[in-house]
């Protein structure tokens, strides 16, 4: 069973920066591909970013491409998500995710193939 526990989240004004962090626990980190989603009040959980096993491959979804980044360090057992220029959109609580499958193009915004969940991080912007 894997663990995840994130962390950097807070309440920042618009067009501010957030890095968020996720530790990973209980498997080798290097097997576990990862991913971000996030939920506001009253939607569905969505896809927010995607990083295979070896960080070679990076997958993000369209309405957050070109403000975040995510990245992994695998010596440290931890995933990030880089945000810039937050709007008040972006509201939300923000969960890391970790999945044993090989992600692809065709399935990895797939909530279903995440397996392990964290906690979530609050992020709330002000306009």
């Amino acid at each position: 069973q894997v663990q995840l526990v994130e962390s950097g989240g807070g309440l920042v004004q618009a067009g501010d920066s957030l890095r968020l962090s996720c530790a990973a626990s209980g498997r080798t980190f290097s097997s576990l591909a990862m991913g971000w989603f996030r939920q506001a009040p009253g939607k569905e959980r969505e896809f927010v970013a995607a990083i295979t096993r070896s960080g070679g491959a990076t997958y993000y979804a369209d309405s957050m491409k070109g403000r975040v980044t995510i990245s992994r360090d695998n010596a440290k057992n931890t995933v990030y998500l880089q945000m810039n220029s937050l709007k008040p959109e972006d509201t939300a609580v923000y969960y890391c995710a970790a999945t044993m499958v090989l992600l692809s193009s065709s399935n990895y915004r797939k909530r279903e193939i995440y397996g392990n969940w964290g906690q979530g991080t609050q992020v709330t912007v002000s306009s």
